[in-house]
């Protein structure tokens, strides 16, 4: 009997797109996702940005390309301390990851929060507070403070309702033109996919 595979001979290209990964669950999606993050390592073959290999790297390395590559959970409030001010969040990846001065990263998290559609008031305040569609937007402001190359969202509109949906899904292309983005979109749900992204592959 053959094994069981999470995913196989992967191989695609698409810089400047969203590209859209679709597959019923347990199919790998995900673990694809988390592979080309660092989270996971392959088991055979290389994991390859701009035609860098990135798998297999230093801590010191792996940090650097996490600034260029970023992940977007299901659960966008899991993103953010609940005891932190939102604030305190956004700002907590450039110190770790910058050398920017505190103005510098204050009009950072400034620009990015105004960005995806929220008040400068919301820095003040705690997760909690927020709707889910509002975690997203937060969660995807504390990931464009690093100034990325490539997002990827698993799943990224799920629990939504239709119209909040929507409205994510505008503010995700608008933010891909704004800042010269590339997506890896994953899903299982056809609509959405047919939606945002420029290209697909079935898993």
């Amino acid at each position: 009997m053959e094994p069981w595979r999470a995913i196989d001979g992967v191989n695609f290209t698409q810089p400047g797109t969203t590209f859209g990964l679709v597959g019923e669950s347990g199919c790998g999606k995900s673990t694809l996702g988390k592979t080309i993050l660092g989270i996971y390592q392959p088991t055979t073959g290389e994991v390859r940005f701009q035609r860098q290999v990135i798998s297999g790297l230093s801590k010191d390395a792996t940090r650097q390309v996490r600034r260029e590559i970023q992940y977007v959970y299901q659960d966008a409030g899991a993103s953010l301390d609940p005891w932190w001010t939102v604030g305190r969040s956004l700002r907590e990846p450039l110190e770790v990851h910058t050398q920017l001065s505190r103005p510098e990263i204050q009009e950072r998290v400034e620009e990015m929060v105004t960005a995806v559609g929220l008040a400068l008031h919301h820095l003040q305040r705690y997760p909690h507070e927020f709707s889910g569609g509002q975690q997203r937007r937060l969660a995807l402001a504390r990931i464009l403070v690093l100034q990325p190359r490539l997002i990827i969202f698993d799943e990224p509109t799920t629990g939504l309702d239709v119209s909040v949906q929507a409205t994510i899904l505008r503010l995700f292309q608008e933010l891909k033109e704004r800042f010269a983005l590339t997506y890896l979109f994953i899903s299982h749900d056809l609509g959405t996919i047919r939606l945002i992204c420029d290209r697909v592959t079935v898993v």
